[in-house]
C-alpha cells in the first residue's frame, strides 16, 4: 500500500486487577493507507476497542498498561510521545467517535462550545472563526438549522443527531485518521443507515483513513475496503471485505457469517458458535479458538498457530500450514 497514515507493529496491552495480568491485545498489527476504511470485526471482548484506546493513548494506567509493539503514525512512534504532545495529535490529526454519544458530550455546555473548543485549541481559530467552522461542519453532517442547532445543549438533541455532532466533532480538525467505535449501535436501523452512508460520503469527500470497530458483519460489509477478524485479542483472519464475505477461512470467520440470518432462500434454523469466548489470559498454550473449533487437532491444542497467506487473505489457522 502507498502513503501509510498508520501502522501498529505487534501492539500488547493488558490489564492488572488482582496483580494477575490479563492481555487483552496480544501482538496486533496492520495498516492503514490515507483514504482507506478498514474493519475491525468481533465479538464483545476480542480487543476491537482497547486497540483503539491504544491508538489514541487512552488506556487508563492502572489498571491498564500498553506492553510493547509500536504505533507509527506517519512514521513517528505514538508509543514515545508525551502526553502533552499527545494532546496536539489526539483530536487534531486522529481523532474518533465514540460507542455513545450523550457519555461523549458535555451535558452542560451548548453545542457550540463544544464544536468550537477543538478548532480555538488545535487550529488557533478565533471565536468568531471557530463559531463559523462550527456552522460549516454541522452542515457538512447534514443536521438541519446548524445556526441555530449551535446555541442548544446535547438533551435538545435525539440520538442520532447526537451521533451527527460527534462525527462533526472529529471531522472539524480534518483529521489524517477517523476511528469509529461501533458509532451505530445505540441507533434505530433507519438512523444507522442514515450514519453509514454519511461516514462513507464523508470519506470520500475528505480522503480521510477510517477504522471502523464494530461486531456487526453487515455493517462490514457496506463500509469498508478490508477487515481484520479479531478472537480473544488476535488477528484470525485480515482480508478484503470481498474476500471475507465470498471465501472465508477461519472457522471464527466462517461460524460469525453464518450466524447472520438470510433474507433469502428457504427457512431454516439460525446457526451459532458453540461455547464460549474464553476470557483474556485463560488460553495459555494453543490456539485461542481450539475450544469451539470443530477442525481442532492436537497441534492446536499445544501451539497458537502464525499468520498463514492464503491467496490475498492472512489467517491464523494450523489447516493451512506450508
Amino acid at each position: 500500500m502507498e502513503n501509510i497514515v498508520l501502522e501498529v507493529k505487534d501492539l500488547r496491552t493488558s490489564f492488572f486487577i488482582d496483580k494477575k495480568e490479563l492481555p487483552a491485545v496480544a501482538g496486533v498489527s496492520f495498516k492503514i493507507a490515507a483514504g482507506e476504511t478498514l474493519g475491525i470485526v468481533g465479538e464483545s471482548g476480542s480487543g476491537k476497542s482497547v486497540t483503539a484506546f491504544s491508538i489514541m493513548g487512552l488506556i487508563d494506567s492502572p489498571p491498564g498498561k500498553i506492553m510493547g509493539g509500536s504505533i507509527l503514525y506517519k512514521g513517528e512512534n505514538l508509543l514515545e510521545k508525551t502526553e502533552k504532545e499527545m494532546r496536539k495529535i489526539r483530536g487534531n490529526k486522529i481523532s474518533m467517535i465514540f460507542q455513545e454519544p450523550m457519555t461523549s458530550l458535555n451535558p452542560v455546555y451548548t453545542i457550540g462550545k463544544q464544536l468550537a473548543e477543538s478548532l480555538i485549541l488545535h487550529q488557533n481559530m478565533t471565536k468568531k472563526e471557530a463559531e463559523k467552522k462550527a456552522i460549516e461542519m454541522l452542515k457538512l453532517v447534514k443536521l438541519p438549522s446548524p445556526e441555530k442547532r449551535i446555541k442548544e445543549y446535547p438533551f435538545q438533541f435525539s440520538g442520532g443527531m447526537r451521533q451527527r455532532v460527534m462525527i462533526a466533532m472529529a471531522l472539524s480538525c480534518d483529521p489524517d485518521i477517523l476511528i469509529a467505535d461501533e458509532p451505530t449501535t445505540a441507533l434505530d436501523v433507519t438512523i444507522q443507515s442514515q450514519i453509514m452512508e454519511l461516514i462513507r460520503d464523508l470519506n470520500r469527500k475528505t480522503g480521510t483513513a477510517i477504522l471502523f470497530i464494530t461486531h456487526d458483519l453487515g455493517v462490514i460489509a457496506e463500509l469498508v475496503q478490508n477487515v481484520i477478524v479479531m478472537y480473544n485479542g488476535k488477528i484470525v483472519e485480515y482480508a478484503s471485505v470481498k474476500d471475507i464475505f465470498k471465501t472465508p477461512y477461519h472457522p471464527y470467520t466462517i461460524g460469525l457469517l453464518n450466524s447472520m440470518p438470510k433474507i433469502a432462500g428457504p427457512r431454516e434454523e439460525l446457526k451459532f458458535i458453540r461455547g464460549m469466548a474464553p476470557l483474556p489470559g485463560e488460553i495459555v498454550k494453543g490456539c485461542r479458538f481450539k475450544t469451539r473449533c470443530d477442525y481442532v487437532t492436537e497441534e492446536c491444542r499445544m501451539e497458537e498457530p502464525p499468520l498463514y497467506e492464503v491467496g490475498d487473505s492472512l489467517v491464523r489457522c494450523w489447516r493451512f500450514k506450508k
